[in-house]
């Protein structure tokens, strides 16, 4: 078997998918797209598509698995590639989601067969990330579902798209302006942004074999309203081959020890991190969820309640849904035996921010919008923290408070 590159593709905007998947077809010699069409699933198929630049290779149909379409694409993924590398004449299979489609999954199933992901690639119409943001209509209102049982939500799907992936493909929409820009920059500041012409601006000459700019013209220029995005020659396509790390990838999500965004403001946009080691009053800071989740367009983070101080609580919130699930424990309440079946990154992660008290237990929470209330935002989550007298009374009178949260995390 050959090598062969695998890039992943994603993202609900699929304007800005389709000019990212088209410029690499343009700049990347040898390569072809792979795409499963789950719109068809009413059928009880998926449709499958091999392209190049020239046009369609194959076509073929692979039958829902469990009445699940994404099932389905997962089952019929890996084989597909495999066959482009036996074949031996493809250099890098670009991987074109669906729609909803998360990143995630798709380059763990294909790392896992033994195939090499080089990258994963969410493409971006930054006019279109607050619209995304703020809309909790679920997928299936708008024919996006994945399986029958998908109750995932338009907000929360985009959400994990942008922040999972290390490169996103920005489209030059006209209707952006500098706070979609400084939006987006703040909700995945760690990102390689790469700027990709729509093809509105400029379709892919399948010719001269390039879109965003000639290959004579000077190797970089700047987005007049990003001056991070990089116009170059073959920029997205650099990335497409960089190399990923699957495993460094899912770590850099998980609650524990996630990249969370920093502290910023520009161009009317805010990120606000708030980081304390008192414990929540679980009464009143359940109280206080529906101001909090509504007062950011995206906030998430961990957190810890008085009356459960070994349990991570991750905090998730999009769309004006907020989503609380357990992570685990906190490292501080495991036997010393059990840290060396931690990962190391989140050993390290513990270490940096330990306390002689609580250990790592702390709230860390990051609230990002335009127009952002800061002020009411910390108020807020100040008066849920256990009072002076509620923290002095100790972990035995913390467990005699009320649990809401048993409801909301089903206990």
């Amino acid at each position: 078997m050959a090598d062969l590159s695998v890039a992943i593709v994603g993202g609900l905007h699929a304007d800005a998918r389709k000019a990212a998947v088209a410029h690499l077809l343009a700049e990347v010699p040898d390569s072809v797209v792979l795409h499963h069409d789950l719109s068809t699933a009413a059928d009880g198929t998926v449709l499958r598509t091999v392209r190049d630049r020239t046009g369609v290779l194959d076509r073929g149909r692979a039958p829902l698995v469990d009445d699940c379409a994404c099932c389905a694409l997962r089952e019929d993924l890996v084989p597909a590639l495999k066959r482009l590398a036996d074949a031996g004449s493809t250099r890098l299979a670009v991987v074109e989601l669906w729609d909803s489609v998360e990143p995630k999954a798709m380059a763990e199933v294909v790392a896992a067969s033994g195939l090499t992901v080089t990258s994963v690639i969410t493409a971006v119409d930054p006019a279109l990330v607050l619209p995304c943001l703020a809309n909790g209509d679920d997928l299936s209102e708008h024919g996006l579902a994945a399986a029958s049982t998908d109750q995932r939500t338009i907000a929360d799907t985009f959400a994990r798209q942008l922040e999972y992936a290390p490169v996103l493909a920005i489209t030059d929409s006209p209707e952006s302006d500098d706070e979609d820009h400084a939006l987006l920059s703040q909700l995945h500041p760690t990102a390689r942004r790469v700027r990709v012409m729509s093809e509105r601006g400029c379709a892919p000459d399948r010719g001269a074999g390039n879109c965003a700019t000639s290959h004579n013209e000077p190797a970089a220029a700047h987005h007049p309203q990003d001056p991070t995005l990089v116009d170059a020659p073959t920029p997205l396509a650099a990335a497409a081959l960089a190399g990923f790390d699957p495993e460094a990838a899912a770590t850099a999500q998980h609650p524990a020890c996630a990249l969370l965004p920093t502290d910023a403001d520009d161009h009317g946009v805010a990120t606000l991190v708030w980081h304390r080691r008192r414990p929540f009053h679980p009464e009143r800071l359940y109280a206080a969820l529906e101001e909090l989740t509504c007062a950011a367009a995206r906030s998430r983070g961990r957190f810890w309640l008085a009356d459960r101080p070994d349990t991570l609580l991750h905090w998730d919130a999009a769309g004006g849904a907020l989503c609380v699930e357990t992570a685990g424990p906190w490292l501080a309440s495991l036997p010393d035996a059990a840290w060396e079946m931690v990962p190391p990154v989140r050993r390290a992660a513990a270490a940096l921010d330990w306390h002689p008290e609580h250990g790592d237990r702390c709230q860390h929470l990051v609230f990002t919008s335009p127009g952002l209330d800061r002020d009411g935002i910390e108020r807020l989550l100040e008066s849920s923290l256990l009072t002076d007298t509620e923290y002095a009374a100790g972990r035995d009178a913390w467990s005699r408070l009320p649990r809401p949260f048993d409801a909301f995390l089903e206990v």
